[in-house]
């Protein structure tokens, strides 16, 4: 359970320090290139393609790495 608990402390930490490090880049808007946002007057969508698929990429191999420590 220790050893559990300190791999998502680590995984906390490392994701503050990336959103910091985005947000000192200037990228603290959400707009990934490939992102598709329209405005047309009054109104605003935003569709979220490539952020889509990084955060999954992302969240999946947290989700692998969780479930290999787990096993030992």
């Amino acid at each position: 359970m220790g050893k559990t608990i300190a791999i998502f402390g680590i995984i906390i930490l490392v994701f503050g320090l990336l959103v910091m490090l985005f947000e000192r880049l200037g990228a603290h808007k959400g707009l990934l290139p490939g992102d598709i946002l329209i405005r047309r007057g009054n109104w605003t969508i935003y569709f979220p393609i490539v952020t889509s698929i990084v955060l999954s990429i992302v969240l999946t191999l947290i989700v692998m790495a969780v479930s290999r420590f787990s096993r030992r």
